[in-house]
């Protein structure tokens, strides 16, 4: 399946949020959804790009895409895309 093809269910934006807010704003938005919800996460903190795999890895949840993208001003950005399991 593409990234195109994944229609995410949520949309999260913890951009400038630190550890842990990030992880805890996608355990809340992964209680609030069904399985087999994609849920996308923007953030900025560096501590998801560990913190996210293992929240998936120990919830039993797929971690569809990781990635680290530059925003428009050259700024380091991850990108998310979490399934519930």
């Amino acid at each position: 399946m593409s990234e195109q093809e994944i229609k995410p269910s949520i949309q999260l934006n913890t951009r400038g949020l630190r550890c842990p807010e990030p992880v805890m704003m996608l355990h809340q938005a992964i209680r609030k959804s069904k399985s087999g919800d994609v849920v996308e996460i923007f953030a900025t903190d560096n501590s998801t790009s560990w913190d996210i795999p293992k929240f998936c890895m120990h919830l039993g949840h797929e971690l569809l895409l990781q990635e680290e993208v530059l925003d428009d001003s050259g700024n380091k950005e991850f990108h998310y895309l979490v399934q519930k399991g």
